[in-house]
């Protein structure tokens, strides 16, 4: 049986931000993590128009998808779908303790905030806030509205990590990938993960 470092719940709502996600899928993947994948209907339209990835709706299909195309070992991947509630992420004793949702809808926001567990994406964020656990919220959105900031404040208060997709630019980022590879650093640090990702600040420019 593989052992894995951690195991991480990694959702994609319907925002823009496919890449993002994509890139700490990937990371996770390499680092050795076990990743339980959550996808909304709205994000697979967004992974095919962001990423030209046309992700299969059934679960097996998925995750044969994703771990050929990440190269991840047998059972560190596995996609699950939205009304899967026998899913180990559907329950306190069996979830990870860390997820991320990335990218995250304004709607998926609002939904968490209000404890709505329409679908397994909700109701696994529901699980983690309540075991006390660790979620971390990307939203991708502009403006961002009253509704918006008040959901994302409640959460806060919560201890939600809310960490919008705002990339910064002081390591000189030459390629959208070094934009991409900027938010995921950063998630990947709340995550207390290690990566190589890109240079750290007081540490010199990036090569």
């Amino acid at each position: 049986m593989n052992e894995f470092k951690s195991s991480v719940t990694l959702a994609f709502s319907g925002a823009s931000g496919a890449p993002y996600g994509l890139k700490l899928l990937e990371v996770l993947i390499n680092q050795g993590h076990q990743v339980f994948v959550l996808i909304s209907s709205a994000a697979r339209v967004v992974l095919d128009v962001e990423s030209n990835i046309k992700l299969s709706g059934n679960e097996e299909k998925a995750t044969a998808q994703l771990s050929e195309r990440f190269n991840a070992q047998e059972g560190q991947l596995k996609v699950f779908g939205k009304d899967n509630w026998f899913s180990p992420v559907a329950s306190g004793s069996a979830a990870p303790k860390k997820m991320v949702v990335c990218p995250c809808s304004a709607g998926t926001v609002s939904a968490i905030a209000t404890g709505a567990s329409d679908n397994l994406l909700e109701r696994a964020a529901d699980v983690v806030i309540k075991e006390r656990g660790q979620l971390i919220l990307v939203p991708r959105e502009t403006p961002f509205s009253e509704i918006h900031l008040e959901n994302m404040l409640k959460l806060a208060k919560m201890g939600v990590t809310i960490m919008p997709a705002a990339p910064g630019f002081y390591h000189k980022p030459q390629t959208i990938e070094d934009l991409v590879d900027f938010m995921v650093a950063r998630i990947l640090d709340h995550l207390g993960i290690e990566h190589q990702l890109m240079q750290r600040w007081g540490y010199g420019e990036k090569e």
